[in-house]
Order: structure tokens, then C-alpha cells, then sequence
């Protein structure tokens, strides 16, 4: 039998936003998540599904950062592409934004199977923020889109079960760290693409785990699965048991429905033209859930749908399959397991109600069943050529226990200046010094990390981050103290102000907290060395959450002498644009605040289910919110 899948390097131009530079200032405010059940509301669940919901959900993005520089302007650009095609399909996949399958295109018909994005365009939907619509993305983490949405996974050539090769892309999963994988590849002469997925705990602890493969459909599809009831979750946060609904298009708000498929049934998801014509994903039985998501035919949800995409784009909604019934829920990995499955992503032409049956014809459940097993041993193979590469977090975590991961290699020239640090402490049992003045680098929370703080020399580097691993495990009275240590000796005092100022917040001291964020500002502009990307970024991120804190207390004048002193091309960004109609607004100039929305912005980091733009209309006037700025997820008064 002759192979002819081929795996090759592509370049694809895009019209694309810069991702710009991570926020310097550790996340340190609990997550802003709004795909929560009210404990109260679980009593009417299923006893696994209430369980679930309720076992660790995430309440920090540490030791992750927070990805804001993006804006809005696109200019063409390449994005390093990995494409494998035979001679009925070909996929492209982008390595350096999350892995992301972008297109899937059928061949013999010319069709393109996904909604393919014409722009790169980042949006604040992902955990930490930067995250952009179309294909098919593998979220792991926790409830929402993945850390990793816009950054770069490690990819390598890997034989395949049969004969021919494998793309394997791998991570370092840090929220729960994980290591995982995922397999693609075309068997010889078929319609399928297939997805092997390996999720492994190398830990002597059982961690949460969550795991969903969201693919971007066109809007008019209609979605067909094998279940005749969902669980509905709509704008007012509550998980409803409804029948299957037949005319989600209607719906006015985004809402999800995460389909009830009995055990027993084969797991599959389709989503259909008007013709017949359109995809299919199936899986294994290890993931067990099909959900559908549509942004809703309201205005709120049709600007969003521009703004992941241009005008004239065309509307998009996803079909989804996780490991557990909703998205809202996590299952547990036990110590040192591993769970697999594989997937399958084809065209599949027809009739809504022949679905099932032509699936078993054109990808027969044993013959899958099969091809999983086949693929198991093969999951283990040492990758060959690298065609990308991504963190050395993974490798640093290796170095550190000594694991064995065999298939996914996390070797030590993948370690950048990231990891240095880190790596001394885990050597000499000292974290060093900075060698030049610069904003902090980022903190590592886990216990073992956090040990290697407590018993390491406790210069003021050292408290820093050690206070900020001691916030990430709750024990914030500690955190505070390491702070408070470190002020008296540190060389650079806003990075301990600020932290002081958030946990005065939470501690509901908003005066001192305000207080701290003005000397943690004027400290910040006395020390910054350049107007270089990474100080702008922590100017940028300091004055903003200053302003913020001191409008709280009412101390205007202070928050307008922050404002002046950021720089000209800050305060032309859209977030700050709208800081400063707020900010015109405690002045009592309520024209020139008005006169800040007639000449127009764009917030390019608008966090999902944020209702700022709107609050802040309405304290303006009477006037209905204009259509650009209406990202309203659900009706005023819930």
C-alpha cells in the first residue's frame, strides 16, 4: 500500500492583530468566570453532575499571566503553518497559536469543513485573556478556553498505526500541570482526520482535569446529535433540563446546550447545510459530552460575532466534546494515570435524520473502536523531526522530578530566560538576584516551588515571590508579611505595593489600598528605564488598576495626576479611552465624557460578559446604547 499523507511547513497570511506583551503584574484578584451554577441551584442536578460541579473549580490564573497588549489593528502577517493533506482531505494547523486546526478542507468537493477565520484577531474570551474564533482548538485547564489558546505548542513528525505519520503537538498544561498531547493524522485514502488525545498525572496526587475540543461551524448549520434533552445555559446562569431544541438561531442571547447522550449510544456531533452537506466529530466513549454554542441573534451577541471577525465574515457557532456532560464541571485524574481517547473530524453528506446510520457506514464504531486501540502503543513513540517549538515550562518540571514522559519529550534547550531563575533555585536552593532593574519576571506557585521559597535566602526577590505563591495557596496573612518584609530592603518597591494594594482590596481597605497604588505609580515612573515593551506593559497595567482604585475612593484629582503621566499612546488605547470617560465623569464633565464615545473606541480587551461600556452609557444619559458599543451577553436586570 502506498502512503501518500504528507506533513509539510506552509506559511499562512492573515490580516492579524499583534499579541503584544503579557501584563507584568501577577493576577492576584480571584477569576472572573462567568460559567458558574450557584451552589444553590445544584440540589436539582444529578448527584455525579452536582458533584462535578463543585470539584475544584479554578479560582486563580496564577502561575499564568494575563495576555492584554493586544489591539485592533491588523496588517498582513505570517503565521508558521503545519498542513497535513492526503488526497481527500487537507489541514492546516497553526502550531504557534494554541495548535489550532484552521481549516479542514474535503478535496474531491472543494469544501471547506470549518468556519475558517479570515483574520487573527485576539479577544478577551480565553482564561487569560487573549483567544481568537475558528477551527477546532483543544481547551484543557479548566471551565473556559485554554491558556494556551495563543501560544506556542512543541509539533513534531511521529509514525502513525498505519505506516504513514502522525503530527504531534504537545504541551505543558501549567493550571493544573499536566502534560498532554494530541495526535493528528489522515489514515490512508480516508475522509477523516483523526485527533489521538493523551492527558497524563504524573503527580502522587489526583488533580482536576477538563478537557474540551470546540469546533467553529458555520452559523446556518443546523446541529444534529443523538439526544432528545439537553441541559440549557443561558443568560441567566442556571442549568435548565430542556428538550432538545430545534431553532436555536432564534435565541436572542449566547447560550449553551449540553446534550444528554444516554450511555450506550455512539458519541457524535454533526452540523449540517441546508443541502446535507457539512461535519461530523466523533469520539471514543472516554469523551462523553456534545455541547452546541451560539452567540444568539441579539445585538449584543451579532457585535461579538464582528468583532472575533470583520465585518462580513459570515456568523459562526461551535460544537463541542468534553470528558464530562457540561463544561461547568471537572472530573478527577487519579495520581500517576493517564486517560486517552480518539477523535474523528470528516464530511459526512446527509439527511438530518440519517446521520447515525451513514456514520456507521463511511467510519464503522468497531473499526474506530479498533483504530484506538491501534493507536495506544503508538501514543509513546519518541517524535522524530521538531517542526515547532513551545514553553520550557515543561522541561523545567522535568528537571525537577525526574519524570518519564515517554512521547513527549520536555528537554532542557527548550528552558529560555523564563525558566533561569527558577532553574537556580531548584539547583543552588537560592533564587538570584536580578542581573539589571526590570519588572519582575513571573512566580511559581505550586507547593514544591512554594517549599523551595520558604527555605531559599529571603532576599526581597525572594519574598516577592514568595508572597505571591503564598497568596495562590490562601494563606494570605503570610503573603502579606512577606511583602511587608521585603519593603524595607527591596531596590523596587511598586511590585510589593501593588500586591499590598490588591490584598487592601480584598481585605475591603480602599483607602490604603488607593493610597498604595499612588506610591506604587509615582515609584514605578521614578524607576522605569526605557520606553521599551515590557516597562510600557507594566505602566500601562499599574495606572490603569490606579486609576481604578483611586476613583473608588473618590480621590480624583490623584487618578487624574496618574492619567497625565501615562504615556501619549497608552491613553489612546481603547481601555483607556474609556478609563478616561469615567474618569471626565467624577470630574462632573459630563460632555466631555459623552464627546469620548462620539469620537469612538475600541476596547480591544472587552472581557466576555463584561457589562462596563453599557454601565457607564447609562450614567451618561437616557439614550439607547449605540450599536457599537452593545456587547450585552444578556437582558438588563439579570
Amino acid at each position: 500500500m502506498v502512503i501518500v499523507t504528507r506533513i509539510r511547513r506552509e506559511v499562512l497570511t492573515l490580516p492579524a492583530a499583534e499579541l503584544g506583551p503579557d501584563n507584568p503584574l501577577p493576577p492576584l484578584r480571584p477569576l472572573e468566570e462567568i460559567h458558574r451554577v450557584d451552589e444553590r441551584d445544584r440540589e436539582e442536578l444529578p448527584r455525579d453532575m452536582a458533584r462535578q460541579l463543585g470539584y475544584e473549580p479554578l479560582h486563580s490564573l496564577l502561575p499564568v499571566r494575563v495576555r492584554d497588549g493586544y489591539g485592533r489593528a491588523r496588517t498582513p502577517r505570517e503565521l508558521d503553518a503545519l498542513v497535513i493533506e492526503n488526497d481527500r482531505l487537507r489541514a492546516t494547523v497553526l502550531p504557534g497559536l494554541g495548535g489550532r486546526v484552521a481549516s479542514l478542507v474535503h478535496l474531491p468537493t472543494g469544501r471547506e469543513l470549518l468556519h475558517r477565520n479570515p483574520v487573527f484577531q485576539p479577544a478577551n474570551l480565553a482564561l487569560n485573556g487573549a483567544w481568537y474564533a475558528g477551527g477546532i482548538e483543544w481547551n484543557i485547564g479548566a471551565t473556559g478556553h485554554t491558556t494556551l489558546s495563543c501560544a506556542p505548542l512543541h509539533a513534531a513528525r511521529v509514525p502513525a498505526p498505519d505506516g504513514g505519520e502522525m503530527l504531534r503537538l504537545w504541551e505543558w498544561e501549567r493550571l493544573r500541570d499536566l502534560p498532554f498531547q494530541v495526535d493528528l493524522w489522515l489514515p490512508d485514502g480516508s475522509d477523516f482526520l483523526y485527533a489521538g488525545v493523551r492527558v497524563r498525572n504524573p503527580h502522587e496526587h489526583p488533580v482536576p482535569l477538563y478537557w474540551w475540543s470546540n469546533t467553529a461551524v458555520p452559523e446556518d448549520h443546523r446541529i444534529v446529535v443523538p439526544a432528545e434533552e439537553a441541559w440549557e445555559f443561558g443568560p441567566e446562569r442556571r442549568l435548565h433540563r430542556v428538550p432538545v431544541p430545534a431553532h436555536v438561531a432564534q435565541h436572542p442571547y449566547p447560550a449553551d446546550w449540553f446534550y444528554d447522550i444516554q450511555d450506550g449510544r455512539r458519541r457524535w456531533i454533526a452540523a449540517l447545510d441546508a443541502d446535507g452537506h457539512g461535519l461530523v466529530q466523533t469520539s471514543t466513549d472516554e469523551l462523553r459530552g456534545r455541547t452546541q454554542f451560539v452567540w444568539g441573534s441579539g445585538p449584543g451577541g451579532r457585535r461579538w460575532q464582528e468583532w472575533l471577525g470583520g465585518p462580513g465574515t459570515g456568523g459562526y457557532r461551535e460544537i463541542q466534546a468534553g470528558l464530562a456532560r457540561t463544561q461547568l464541571e471537572h472530573v478527577r485524574l487519579d495520581a500517576e494515570s493517564e486517560v486517552c481517547w480518539l477523535e474523528a473530524y470528516g464530511p459526512l453528506p446527509a439527511a438530518p435524520q440519517d446521520v447515525e446510520e451513514r456514520l456507521e457506514l463511511a467510519l464503522p464504531r468497531a473499526e474506530f473502536d479498533a483504530a484506538h486501540a491501534a493507536w495506544k502503543p503508538y501514543a509513546d513513540t519518541e517524535p522524530g523531526e521538531l517542526l515547532a517549538t513551545g514553553s520550557g515550562w515543561g522541561a523545567l518540571e522535568v528537571l525537577r522530578a525526574d519524570w518519564k514522559l515517554p512521547g513527549t519529550p520536555f528537554t532542557e534547550p527548550t528552558l529560555t530566560e523564563e525558566q533561569a531563575p527558577w532553574r537556580e533555585l531548584l539547583r543552588t536552593g537560592t533564587l538570584p538576584e536580578p542581573r539589571r532593574v526590570r519588572p519582575p519576571g513571573p512566580t511559581l506557585v505550586a507547593p514544591h516551588w512554594r517549599d523551595m521559597l520558604e527555605t531559599a535566602p529571603a532576599t526581597p526577590h525572594t519574598e516577592y515571590h514568595l508572597g505571591v505563591a503564598q497568596w495562590h495557596a490562601g494563606d494570605r496573612a503570610q503573603a502579606v508579611r512577606s511583602w511587608e518584609r521585603a519593603l524595607p530592603l527591596a531596590p523596587s518597591l511598586w511590585p510589593l505595593l501593588r500586591c499590598l494594594a490588591v490584598a487592601d482590596q480584598e481585605h475591603g481597605h480602599h483607602e490604603r489600598a488607593a493610597e498604595r497604588y499612588a506610591d506604587a505609580f509615582d515609584d514605578l515612573c521614578r524607576e522605569r528605564r526605557d520606553d521599551g515593551e515590557t516597562w510600557t506593559a507594566a505602566c500601562a497595567a499599574l495606572g490603569r488598576e490606579a486609576v481604578e482604585a483611586l476613583l473608588r475612593v473618590r480621590r480624583v484629582a490623584d487618578a487624574r495626576a496618574v492619567w497625565e503621566a501615562l504615556l501619549p499612546a497608552t491613553r489612546e488605547r481603547g481601555r483607556f479611552r474609556l478609563l478616561e470617560a469615567e474618569l471626565l465623569l467624577a470630574e462632573g464633565r459630563r460632555t466631555a465624557a459623552r464627546a469620548v464615545f462620539d469620537a469612538g473606541f475600541e476596547v480591544a480587551d472587552l472581557r466576555e460578559g463584561s457589562e462596563a461600556i453599557g454601565r457607564l452609557w447609562a450614567r451618561l444619559g437616557d439614550e439607547p446604547l449605540p450599536a457599537r458599543y452593545d456587547f450585552r451577553m444578556r437582558p438588563q436586570g439579570l
